[in-house]
């Protein structure tokens, strides 16, 4: 087996290249034979996607997906645009 360190290196950059993910800000960490992903993605779909990655890579390691999905939301405020007396004149 690599040094955990290449492997780390070996699976972001997968992760990062692979089509079905092209994520770059997922964590990756090697503990033992577990490989933990963190981050978030905006989907179940995509989480599930990191981690059939990282098993065609390691199809022997353990894998805990710590990742979170977050989809984009509305803004809480609305923003007012346009002028104000102040610009005009």
């Amino acid at each position: 087996m690599e040094q955990p360190q290449y492997l780390v290196a070996h699976l972001r950059r997968a992760l990062a290249e692979d089509p079905r993910t092209a994520e770059l800000g997922i964590g990756v960490t090697i503990r033992g034979d577990v490989v933990v992903l963190g981050g978030e993605v905006s989907t179940e779909e995509r989480k599930q996607q990191l981690e059939t990655i990282v098993r065609e890579q390691l199809p022997q390691a353990r894998i805990h997906n710590d990742v979170h999905v977050t989809r984009p939301g509305a803004p809480a405020d609305s923003e007012a645009l346009g002028s104000t007396d102040s610009e005009r004149g």
